[in-house]
């Protein structure tokens, strides 16, 4: 049988003298067929056809196949906000997290004596970011806070003293093996150089390695792997103490949320606390304006809601999408964690890119009622470094398609496991 016209054919079945065809038109479409002798009849996905033979033998349309129907998308407004840092707060209340220790580990990665297993795989945090909190005595020769870490490629790390945003550095993107691993040194504040301090420590993980050798890459440390006080020009290094407790995903190993997976969700607050689900309520978080005027240094969370009316018979591809799509990056620093209807769709890195629109898929976005998105936005807090223009875009959208059905998950942070 050979069929002419349509974008996609589906199935065709012949059931006595009618063909059944199912399938997608992307516009106005002909339909023409060949087919055995027998065949007196068409039908389009479950439409009678009115047809007229052919001088070729062929039966042929005497109407072109609709195309799908024009949809308007929301405006994504109404967004609401809240910090999404707390770690950082010296008063923040940290006596639920586990304490690092020297635990025997996996990891490829060697540290330096006298340092405790930091990785964060070591304490069952495998994926995302994770949170750490030391305490230490300043001491007048340390000048500044070193940081060995492991991230993944365009991977980030974070760092307070006593709440006090002392600095973020990031491992290169954009090289066909990355570097995965980086040392960030920051300076202390004068007041930090004496007494009892806190610091509070974010590494945002972009993954284990996975090169597929047989060199056991794939076990190289990820999150903190040293801490280190430093001097002045002299570069000495100092053994201070720091009392480090750790925190990511909430549950480890224990899935919160095993609908969604391992990979959806680190340890973000906003994720242990479940501000990524649809079922959130955040009518106490304050109204906010996107595109945002100014960034906060950390993490801050931003929320919508919106419906959508997707002709019925009808399948688009709808995508969020950041800034100008236009151009591969942007020209100022901030990344974003995406969540739709509480499934992690993605990060945006403004300054990497190149990626700027993210499609989502149906059963996950309902393309007939109410959406929401929560985006967790993570800045240096310099001026510029601040959420762009979010908006919906239609990738591409035909008249068919398959029916689909919602994914059943946890929708409110009651229905997450303990």
């Amino acid at each position: 049988m050979l069929i002419r016209g349509p974008e996609l054919v589906r199935h065709a079945t012949v059931k006595g003298g009618t063909l059944a065809l199912t399938g997608d038109t992307a516009t106005q479409s002909p339909l023409e067929v060949w087919g055995p002798g027998t065949i007196r009849s068409v039908t389009w996905n479950g439409t009678k056809i009115a047809t007229r033979a052919t001088p070729s033998g062929s039966l042929a349309a005497s109407q072109p196949l609709a195309g799908p129907a024009d949809f308007a998308l929301p405006a994504l407004t109404d967004w609401r906000m809240a910090k999404g840092s707390p770690e950082a707060d010296p008063a923040f209340d940290d006596s639920g997290w586990q304490l690092i220790d020297n635990r025997s580990s996996a990891s490829i990665t060697a540290r330096p004596d006298g340092q405790p297993n930091m990785s964060m795989d070591a304490y069952g945090f495998h994926d995302g970011d994770v949170w750490y909190r030391g305490r230490f005595t300043g001491t007048s020769d340390a000048k500044a806070l070193s940081l060995y870490y492991g991230a993944g490629g365009s991977g980030l790390v974070q760092a307070w003293v006593d709440g006090q945003f002392i600095g973020e550095a990031e491992t290169p993107g954009g090289l066909p093996r990355p570097i995965t691993t980086g040392t960030a040194r920051f300076a202390l504040p004068t007041n930090a150089q004496s007494g009892e301090h806190i610091l509070s420590v974010m590494v945002r993980n972009n993954g284990h390695n996975w090169d597929l050798d047989s060199d056991d890459f794939h076990k190289e440390a990820r999150g903190l792997i040293s801490a280190s006080l430093e001097g002045g020009p002299s570069g000495r290094s100092f053994a201070v103490p720091i009392a480090w407790k750790i925190q990511g995903k909430r549950g480890g190993e224990t899935l919160a949320d095993p609908t969604r997976g391992p990979a959806n969700n680190g340890g973000l607050y906003g994720e242990r606390m479940g501000w990524h689900l649809p079922g959130f309520d955040d009518k106490r978080w304050a109204r906010a304006t996107v595109p945002a005027a100014q960034g906060e240094a950390g993490t801050s969370w931003y929320r919508t809601s919106f419906d959508l009316a997707v002709p019925k018979g009808q399948d688009a591809t709808i995508a969020l999408s950041f800034g100008d799509a236009t151009k591969p990056r942007s020209p100022v620093r901030y990344r974003v964690l995406m969540f739709v209807n509480g499934w992690n769709m993605g990060q945006f890195i403004a300054h990497v890119g190149p990626q700027r629109t993210f499609p989502i898929p149906e059963g996950i976005l309902n393309h007939r009622g109410k959406n929401h998105v929560a985006l967790a936005v993570t800045s240096d807090g310099q001026p510029g470094d601040a959420l762009e223009a979010v908006r919906l875009v239609t990738l591409h959208s035909v008249k068919g398609g398959l029916p689909v059905q919602m994914v059943t998950a946890p929708n409110a942070p009651s229905d997450l496991k303990e």
